[in-house]
């Protein structure tokens, strides 16, 4: 059983992603693609908010619909390498307050953070779509070249170009991926509305960090929302990032980038996979899926369910139902 997850593993992993950080409750992501399969990606957060690394297979007890569930897979992927979709925003907005010096600078520190085989490509959106600039790549001097050949003009049709994303970084050639949206999250030009985007995005496993570049004033501002309709595209990106497993930064101080880069290359790269196959009994329906570690816990990031008929239960779970 085992070594068909296994086999199964280069096929199915494209599907995944990783669900948003959070507090004491679990955070996830919804993947609708009815597989034969089922890879459970997830980080384990301490305490103190650091991702864990010393978790054991006894450690973990996986549910489906909250019944216990046999795993026949457990891998640690820690330091993984990793896809990086880049989508910038190359409208004229971009060319105001050092935004675009902002991007470049949190480029110039996710290449800093890169591994062996981890690759790269660069999307840029204007006013009607994303047009790929750099192809998937190890090459980190392609990407930066590129960053500063981009001058900002135009409108913005990021809800469009966004949309485009999961799908493209698809060509990475890492199992583990990721989009990082490079914007000001204003939008004025997409024939997508909010509501659509954010219904696009349910089902999509690809994490999307969003690095929000906004000046300070303009996050002060967003106390009050009513007065300034851009700042609720901020608030469409922190919604995006959380049903994709990934998480909004806010801000465009060199200080503010580093932490942001450090913080989401640390989450990619401390991850796990526990696995199994359904059953092929019962109905193909959506399944929750939820996961309990042993230790000192503060959160786990784990995806929100499949797509699929029944799981293998434990047989300890199987005659405890059998008695109630």
């Amino acid at each position: 059983m085992r070594q068909a997850g296994l086999i199964a593993l280069s096929i199915l992993l494209a599907a995944l992603g990783f669900a948003t950080d959070g507090l004491a409750q679990e955070q996830h992501y919804a993947e609708n693609v009815a597989v034969g399969y089922v890879m459970v990606p997830f980080t384990v957060f301490d305490t103190h908010n650091a991702p864990r690394t010393d978790v054991r297979e006894k450690d973990i007890a996986l549910f489906v619909d909250g019944v216990r569930v046999k795993s026949d897979l457990f891998e640690r992927a820690m330091n993984a390498p990793v896809s990086y979709t880049i989508l910038l925003d190359g409208s004229g907005s971009m060319g105001l307050a050092g935004k675009m010096e902002a991007a470049r600078s949190a480029v110039d520190a996710l290449l800093a953070h890169r591994q062996p085989n981890d690759d790269f490509a660069l999307y840029v959106f204007d006013d009607k779509e994303a047009h790929e600039v750099v192809p998937f790549t190890t090459d980190g001097n392609a990407i930066q070249a590129a960053m500063r050949a981009v001058k900002p003009f135009g409108k913005t049709a990021f809800f469009d170009a966004l949309a485009t994303m999961p799908e493209r970084s698809r060509l990475g050639r890492n199992p583990t991926r990721a989009v990082i949206l490079l914007s000001d999250g204003i939008d004025n030009n997409s024939h997508l509305t909010r509501e659509q985007l954010a219904g696009q995005l349910e089902g999509v496993a690809i994490p999307i960090y969003a690095l929000g570049l906004r000046e300070p004033s303009e996050l002060n501002a967003k106390v009050n929302p009513a007065q300034n309709e851009a700042l609720s595209d901020i608030q469409l990106l922190e919604e995006i990032s959380n049903v994709t497993g990934g998480r909004l930064y806010l801000g465009n101080e060199p200080q503010q980038l580093a932490d942001a880069v450090d913080s989401l290359n640390t989450n990619l790269r401390a991850q796990y996979l526990v696995g199994f196959t359904p059953t092929g009994k019962g109905a193909v329906k959506y399944r929750r899926i939820s996961l309990k570690v042993a230790g000192r816990v503060r959160s786990v990031r784990v995806r929100a369910g499949y797509r699929g008929t029944e799981p293998p239960e434990l047989a300890a779970e199987k005659i405890e139902r059998k008695k109630s």
